[in-house]
């Protein structure tokens, strides 16, 4: 797994329209597991893929 630089604004990047996700491939699956690792070094409790640069409708989070 592999810690992700997080944008920040005023990055425009953050401004782009993410787009579905039509199926969860193993490829998805190994980002939300980086975007997992990334969320708890921040730390956090959630993060969008838009926040690391991937326009993509996905959010890891962890309430407990």
């Amino acid at each position: 797994m592999a810690i992700l630089p997080i944008i920040e604004v005023p990055d425009q990047r953050l401004r782009e329209k993410s787009k579905p996700v039509e199926a969860v491939t193993d490829e998805l699956r190994v980002l939300m597991d980086n975007m997992l690792e990334t969320m708890y070094e921040a730390p956090g409790i959630g993060l969008a893929a838009i926040q690391v640069g991937i326009a993509k409708r996905i959010v890891v989070m962890d309430i407990s």
